[in-house]
């Protein structure tokens, strides 16, 4: 059986320990703040963060080159690409150009780009979900077709505790703004099909992760879950709290708990927990 590598972007929110467990090659997005450009990554979170906060406008993140994935693709194995929605970055389109690049020079080798449709921790599942294939010793179209078949029913929900992304970024009037966060309204979203949706919204941060609490319980009631995972912008106490609200009704075989990097907490604002089950 021929070996088989798993690339994905930086978006995923996947923390070191599941990257190297898995052997996963990460391909970074940037992030910049005025005339400094960082590669994902190259600031911790900690610091990140506190550099938005005190920033008056919003980081810009850009998708990486075709050229550092052309360089990912090197090697005898097949590859299996898993990236961003398309619908909120480049970086799908930057993939699949260096997959035809590369296949003009080498036309027999095999390489599949999927739009995952999903960002942050939703996003990272699929890329555990098709390492833990290659590990049962599927071969490359049936890692590619259940992925394929997975993304289609998948949406999961977040809570975020600002809008003040959206305000610096255009999306919200600011005197909106002030007055939502003034009554400390929270907004619940829903990200589907690529796309992110203000669904619900709840008054204190206890009543918004309840809220997601309990969309998240309807997807799990659905079908069968064997994976939790909660992504957390710079807030562990709230995906602490969220974990142990779902654990009390709910098992699984996996649980992680990851941070939203600097990418998808450009989009997130500080405070943000995502949670998503497979």
């Amino acid at each position: 059986m021929n070996k088989i590598k798993i690339i994905t972007d930086s978006s995923c929110d996947l923390n070191k320990e599941i990257i190297e467990k898995y052997n996963i090659k990460v391909v970074p997005l940037n992030v910049s703040f005025g005339e400094d450009v960082y590669i994902d990554g190259e600031l911790d979170n900690k610091e990140f963060y506190e550099r938005m906060r005190s920033s008056k406008e919003l980081p810009k993140t850009s998708c990486p080159s075709p050229e550092k994935f052309m360089q990912s693709y090197q090697g005898d194995e097949e590859v299996i690409v898993l990236t961003i929605a398309s619908a909120l970055s480049g970086t799908y389109s930057a993939a699949l150009l260096a997959k035809n690049m590369v296949l003009e020079e080498n036309p027999n080798k095999k390489i599949a780009v999927i739009d995952t449709e999903a960002g942050s921790i939703g996003h990272g599942q699929f890329v555990i979900k098709a390492a833990k294939l290659m590990n049962e010793g599927k071969n490359f179209e049936e890692i590619v077709d259940t992925i394929e078949k997975l993304k289609k029913d998948k949406f999961f929900y977040g809570s975020l505790e600002t809008l003040e992304n959206a305000v610096k970024g255009g999306r919200v009037s600011p005197i909106a703004g002030k007055l939502i966060n003034a009554l400390n309204m929270k907004v619940i979203i829903k990200v589907s099909g690529g796309i992110v949706k203000p669904v619900d919204s709840a008054r204190g941060c206890n009543n918004s992760i309840k809220k997601v609490v309990g969309k998240t319980s309807d997807i799990i009631s659905s079908g069968k879950c064997t994976s939790l995972a909660i992504a957390h912008a710079n807030c562990l106490e709230k995906a602490e709290k969220a974990k142990e609200m779902i654990l009390k009704n709910h098992t699984f075989e996996e649980v992680i708990i990851t941070e939203i990097g600097s990418v998808m907490g450009t989009y997130t604002s500080e405070g943000a927990i995502l949670v998503s089950v497979l």
